[in-house]
């Protein structure tokens, strides 16, 4: 299914990113992978990652003309992960959305719910996947970077 056919259905709408918005997501995972490797509980470190990762797809998601719809906008942004930068992606989509139960759990229901490697494997998967993604934008939306 395309984005275009998520748009149809709903569950996106169409946006007109800029240069600017670009770089003010980009800034925010700069200082959230900095903050995750703070001092802190490894609750909030995988939270602050995984709010990278998220903005990460979001980036993904802008550049190609799109947002989320508020309804389940963390889940359709990391779904559209595949759909933009390919099938090959897809395992990365699952494992961010395990990120997201994940953090949904640490974040309302109890402590304690992220380890310390949790929060290490996220961090080190989410300084890649930046990488993969301004190699994207290079490639495909250098207007925007």
């Amino acid at each position: 299914m395309s984005l275009k056919q998520w748009a149809d259905n709903g569950w996106l709408n169409p946006h007109r990113t800029s240069r600017e918005e670009i770089s003010n997501l980009l800034n925010i995972v700069e200082r959230d992978l900095t903050d995750a490797q703070g001092d802190i509980s490894p609750d909030w470190r995988f939270g602050i990652a995984y709010n990278a990762a998220l903005k990460l797809c979001r980036i993904l998601l802008a550049a190609e003309g799109y947002r989320p719809s508020h309804t389940l906008q963390h889940y359709r942004t990391l779904a559209a992960l595949p759909e933009i930068l390919g099938n090959a992606r897809k395992a990365d989509a699952e494992y961010l959305d395990d990120c997201r139960k994940k953090r949904n759990i640490v974040e309302y229901d109890y402590v304690g719910g992220a380890s310390e490697s949790d929060a290490d494997e996220l961090i080190v998967f989410v300084k890649a996947f930046k990488d993969d993604v301004i190699t994207w934008l290079q490639k495909h939306h250098p207007e925007l970077i």
